[in-house]
């Protein structure tokens, strides 16, 4: 399944909101600096969706505040 997120990093507090069946909006603590930030998005959506870290992968976005994630 492909989703398509709005990343928010800095955020105050890591949260995940759906706006659609296939967009999201994530908010995540971590700033977006060598990673950080993507490696949080990925966990946030793992537990959401009761997946392993390891079923989660960013596909396209890596450093713009869209992405495109696929869950296996």
């Amino acid at each position: 399944m492909k989703i398509f997120v709005k990343a928010k990093p800095n955020a105050k507090k890591t949260k995940v909101e759906k706006i659609d069946d296939s967009h999201f909006a994530v908010s995540v603590k971590e700033p977006p600096i060598q990673g950080m930030a993507n490696l949080a998005i990925i966990k946030v959506f793992a537990e959401y969706f009761g997946v392993a870290p390891s079923s989660v992968k960013i596909v396209s976005g890596f450093t713009s505040r869209q992405k495109i994630i696929e869950i296996v």
